[in-house]
């Protein structure tokens, strides 16, 4: 079985941070990712090293509360503490309902998202699409802290934004200095604006910009994908965290390597078949079991590709994978593919194509 995250201790660690009363583990978090980061994604991350992990979003429309993907989003059954729960939307009122609803359900941290690009995300002026709206961002933050960020109970909030919504219109710094004054905790940066979605190169300058002009913490987000990279980004912009995405799909090993890296300098040896095997055997059964066999079967799939990719045949293995039609037919082909591999190597041999 995997082994769960160190206990917490009195003080951090050079390694270690708070979110208000909270300490983290170390300073790597897993990004919050919609049909990504559900609650086995975000256990098994923490179990493989990660400080901390953000909820999928969680819209702040009332009538999309009770739906059973939004129940299944807040779903925080023995999660590992403490519990942070993402929220967007594009009205005070109805963020601060939100916000409160979820901590009366048990989340310790509230995050609020300004950094989504996704059109159906944008095109009701909710995600990142508020960074082009100061003066409602600051309202947004504002209600926010004041209905669950104050007095003995208060709950930290934090907020997630881009850069700005073009090159041409950065505002990061401005956002940044209007969440400080309003109360927010800690301030994610995504190294690009709104349009250039995930294309193109992270932008760590205005990630340096951003944390020389605030003091609350800023985690940097993008790009980070080897142990090197992790300390780079963390030395050139100076940032409290980083926090890993897409990296980390298919690969969640990635916190305990760049958490050995940043504590020793040495790099970890690439995981054998067997191990990786066996967490993602523990990882599709967590899924089955939280989603149930209909769901399961089909949420299951994109995983088991990013677990596969690069592996010899793992594209006519993917494709047969997808025919399967239940649960335990689509574990023993993909263990029966595993197993394959196993014969012909005990190390994870990666091609240059997927």
């Amino acid at each position: 079985m995997l082994s769960t995250p160190p206990r917490d201790t009195l003080e951090p660690t050079p390694l270690q941070m708070k979110i208000g009363p909270h300490l983290l583990a170390n300073r790597l978090f897993v990004a919050p990712m919609a049909g990504v980061t559900d609650r086995p994604f975000r256990q098994l991350c923490k179990k493989l090293g990660a400080g901390y992990a953000v909820s999928e979003m969680i819209a702040s429309n009332a009538l999309v509360w009770k739906s059973e993907k939004t129940q299944r989003r807040a779903n925080h059954q023995g999660e590992f503490k403490p519990i942070a729960v993402q929220i967007a939307g594009a009205d005070p009122v109805m963020m601060a309902a939100a916000a409160k609803l979820n901590v009366d359900h048990g989340a310790q941290i509230i995050d609020i998202n300004m950094g989504c690009p996704a059109k159906k995300v944008c095109n009701v002026a909710a995600g990142s699409a508020l960074m082009r709206n100061e003066p409602l961002v600051q309202q947004i933050l504002e209600a926010i802290v004041q209905a669950v960020g104050v007095g003995p109970d208060a709950v930290p909030v934090t907020l997630k934004i881009r850069t700005g919504w073009d090159r041409a219109n950065k505002n990061a710094i401005a956002i940044a200095k209007l969440a400080e004054k309003s109360g927010i905790t800690m301030l994610t940066i995504h190294g690009r604006t709104k349009a250039d979605l995930y294309h193109g190169e992270a932008e760590y300058e205005t990630i340096t910009a951003v944390k020389n002009s605030v003091s609350i913490p800023v985690v940097a987000n993008g790009d980070i994908t080897t142990p090197e990279k992790a300390e780079f980004v963390l030395k050139t912009t100076g940032a409290d965290a980083i926090m890993i995405g897409r990296a980390a799909q298919g690969r969640p090993w990635i916190f305990r390597e760049i958490n050995h890296y940043l504590e020793t300098g040495g790099k970890l040896p690439t995981p054998k078949i067997m191990e990786i095997q066996e967490i993602m055997n523990e990882h599709l059964l967590d899924h089955y079991a939280f989603y149930g066999e209909y769901v399961g079967l089909r949420t299951a799939r994109k995983h088991i590709g990013w677990y596969c990719k690069g592996l010899r045949d793992s594209h006519a293995f993917r494709q047969s994978m997808n025919t399967a039609d239940d649960c335990k037919t689509q574990l023993q082909m993909v263990n029966d593919f595993f197993d394959e591999m196993k014969s012909h190597s005990d190390r994870l041999l990666f091609l240059e194509a997927a």
